[in-house]
């Protein structure tokens, strides 16, 4: 991480508050020699054990990854990464049952769902909550994926965002269909509804058409949050036009100061404000006595998680077949990929790289600082981690958020259900001795702690609007 300090008055934010999320990510790989409770990953009350120590810990929300068919590797269901999980909105619905302030974040694809029944299911989850959900927008082209919904490859990668936008508009528009002041409230007004309160619509689009009449009310904050991930320019632009905030991976400083500085700069291009966007990477937290501690203990997760199968597979995927006659502490494999372009059927994670490109990329990497393939894989999955001791980690987050790098952090529990208790009972007291962090939420409502006004979809000229056609029946 960057070491550069400033005085407070010379920062560029320095009255910033930082966010907390939960971030709990569908494929974590186990070592299953040390995880006695594997049901728990499915379990509701391990959720809520997890969920119920971050709203300890006052974090803004829990937000988790979807995986919408299961891992495979060479062909084989992986059974060492666990990509099932309850359906987000039903366990939300427990969730919110249980919990009284956090938030409640599910990421839902547009490709592979029905505008018209997404927007019900996440408004219903919003008024069930007392308004603290949210939705983090996500679109995908691979056809692996869409098998399971008999849409492979319906929607090629030029398309997804467009796509997006429509399906984000029905969405917006069922949900602003409904008026805050629809529902009559006195027992002699003779009439559930009042009139006009309930407008019908009809949305006919490029990729979409809906006409729906919308059955579910506001919640007291509105509508469901915005989130979006990704970080292709068209990633960016949604972001900019659509999202009240964005996940990203940039946490090295630099790095990160110039990703915001985009986002901020897109978004006033959109009529925006710029700072109406929280920018939350993903990060995990290791803390400790002393600096030597905490690294001890980040290397000792890092050896837990990358066992020898999950090295390997990590190589295999790119080479597209079985390497296990390869020496893990030896060089990488001086043959060429089993073939050119990565097949879009077996569901790894980076489909879109050409395998020759990235063999190059991790060969060159090698050679200059002469890794082995452990090594290797060792140095390309480091990143994205604050260590260090609860006030050195505190310092350092304090830096970033007076300093505009982003505004929050998704962080990732070294362990589930009972991973944060370090971050709560030790880093949070931390933060707020410097001022960067609440004491308390500051309301009801996910868009009230997230310091957002209302929805993005009212404050966005029509230029940023999808280009599918609405007309009010």
């Amino acid at each position: 991480m960057n070491d550069r300090r400033l005085r407070d008055a010379d920062y560029p934010r320095p009255h910033a508050r930082l966010h907390l999320n939960v971030f709990q990510p569908f494929g974590p790989i186990y070592d299953w020699s040390r995880t006695p409770r594997l049901r728990d990953y499915y379990e509701p009350d391990s959720y809520l054990a997890l969920v119920q120590e971050a709203e300890r810990g006052l974090f803004s929300a829990i937000f988790l990854g979807e995986s919408l068919r299961l891992r495979e590797h060479l062909g084989r269901l992986n059974d060492i990464a666990v990509t099932g999980r309850p359906d987000a909105l039903a366990l939300f619905a427990y969730l919110a049952a249980n919990t009284s302030r956090i938030g409640l974040v599910a990421t839902l694809n547009t490709t592979y769902t029905d505008p018209v029944d997404l927007a019900r299911r996440i408004a219903t989850v919003d008024l069930l909550s007392g308004g603290r959900a949210g939705w983090n927008v996500v679109t995908t082209d691979n056809g692996w994926t869409g098998e399971n919904f008999r849409r492979g490859g319906f929607l090629d990668r030029d398309n997804r965002y467009l796509y997006a936008e429509e399906h984000v508009a029905v969405v917006q528009a069922i949900w602003d269909g409904f008026a805050p002041d629809a529902i009559a409230t006195g027992t002699d007004a003779g009439a559930w509804l009042r009139p006009g309160g309930v407008t019908p619509v009809e949305r006919s689009g490029e990729h979409l058409s809906a006409r729906v009449v919308p059955q579910v009310p506001p919640s007291p904050q509105g509508q469901a949050v915005y989130f979006q991930a990704g970080d292709s320019a068209e990633g960016r632009d949604f972001a900019a036009r659509r999202a009240e905030g964005i996940f990203t991976h940039h946490v090295e400083f630099d790095e990160a100061v110039a990703f915001t500085a985009d986002i901020r700069r897109r978004a006033r291009s959109y009529g925006r404000p710029g700072d109406d966007i929280l920018v939350i990477p993903g990060a995990s937290i290791v803390v400790g006595d002393s600096a030597a501690e905490a690294d001890e203990k980040a290397r000792h997760l890092r050896e837990r998680f990358l066992t020898d199968r999950r090295v390997r597979q990590i190589v295999e995927e790119v080479w597209q077949e079985d390497l296990s006659d390869v020496d893990l502490d030896g060089p990488l494999p001086t043959h060429a990929p089993a073939a050119d372009r990565q097949s879009r059927t077996h569901g790894i994670v980076h489909t879109g790289h050409e395998p020759s490109a990235k063999i190059r990329e991790w060969r060159a990497i090698s050679e200059a600082r002469g890794y082995s393939i452990r090594q290797l894989v060792h140095h390309l999955t480091s990143a994205r981690a604050f260590v260090g001791t609860p006030g050195g980690v505190a310092d350092e987050l304090a830096h970033f958020v007076r300093s505009d790098a982003f505004d929050g952090l998704n962080v990732t529990p070294d362990a589930f259900p009972d991973g944060l208790g370090d971050v709560v009972d030790r880093l949070v007291p931390e933060l707020q001795e410097r001022g960067i962090y609440p004491s308390e939420y500051a309301g009801t409502t996910l868009r009230e702690n997230l310091g957002l006004p209302e929805t993005v979809g009212h404050r966005v000229p029509e230029r940023a609007a999808s280009r599918a056609e609405s007309v009010a029946v």
